[in-house]
């Protein structure tokens, strides 16, 4: 399996997405049906009680997800969010590490779920997405 240690700041899993450098997104794992991505604590992206805002919450969800969706063949698939529904559970101020799997990928179209926690394991985040495959073309 490729290392994605070294990844310029901008890049999930080999796909270029400006979005991940502003939130300072890494991908940690991608195989099969499964994605994994950290996103390290950032003042920037806080509550005014000083814990992870829910709308960076989504970002990540929104992105591992996705990623679950191509996991079979990160570089050969974008995807399109169709819908996303997430549950805040807890909060954080550290580090939040997700996971996602896909359930059932179609032709098209990929149900995917997933959870975030911080680094003692407390779940923060639940989510569920629908997800259409878009195959990339060279550019």
């Amino acid at each position: 399996m490729p290392s994605f240690d070294h990844e310029a700041p901008d890049t999930l899993f080999s796909l270029r997405m400006p979005m991940v450098q502003a939130f300072g997104l890494r991908g940690l794992h991608i195989a099969g049906d499964e994605a994994r991505v950290l996103m390290p604590a950032n003042p920037q992206h806080t509550n005014s009680r000083g814990d992870v805002h829910g709308g960076a919450y989504a970002v990540l969800m929104d992105s591992v997800l996705s990623c679950a969706a191509r996991a079979h063949e990160p570089a050969r698939f974008g995807v399109i969010t169709v819908d996303m529904a997430l549950h805040y559970v807890a909060g954080t101020r550290g580090d939040v590490i997700a996971t996602a799997r896909c359930e059932r990928r179609g032709k098209s179209l990929c149900f995917v779920r997933g959870e975030a926690h911080d680094a003692d394991g407390n779940l923060l985040t639940l989510a569920t997405g629908t997800f259409k495959l878009v195959e990339r073309t060279p550019a």
